[in-house]
């Protein structure tokens, strides 16, 4: 079963992003360590999309690496 949306934002805002906030359902995390945006979609009660899912880990190991 893959993680609610509440739980990928839980992870990015632990890990030190902002949310910057969005239009509708978007939300954008950014972080001072790198200038990709994390834009998650959706309600928070909602499944995570596989490449919601990818793109959080991404920027989470690119900010673990810095």
């Amino acid at each position: 079963m893959p993680p609610k949306i509440r739980e990928l934002i839980a992870e990015l805002e632990r890990n030190g992003f902002i949310n910057r906030g969005g239009k509708g359902s978007h939300r954008n995390f950014e972080h001072n360590l790198i200038s990709k945006i994390v834009r998650i979609s959706g309600k928070a009660s909602d499944d995570a999309k596989i490449y919601q899912i990818r793109q959080v880990r991404e920027a989470l190991k690119e900010v673990k690496s810095k």
